[in-house]
């Protein structure tokens, strides 16, 4: 999983200020990442 979320350069640089933003965007990444294994299982 980690290595997926070095695709997102927002998560690997972390350019977000606050802890809540950079949750935010660790949560929205791994559901892009979810979705598309999901997609791709069907």
């Amino acid at each position: 999983m980690f290595n997926k979320f070095k695709q997102f350069r927002r998560i690997a640089t972390r350019y977000d200020k606050t802890k809540a933003s950079f949750a935010a965007f660790l949560n929205l990444a791994a559901a892009r990442i979810w979705r598309r294994d999901f997609v791709n299982r069907s």
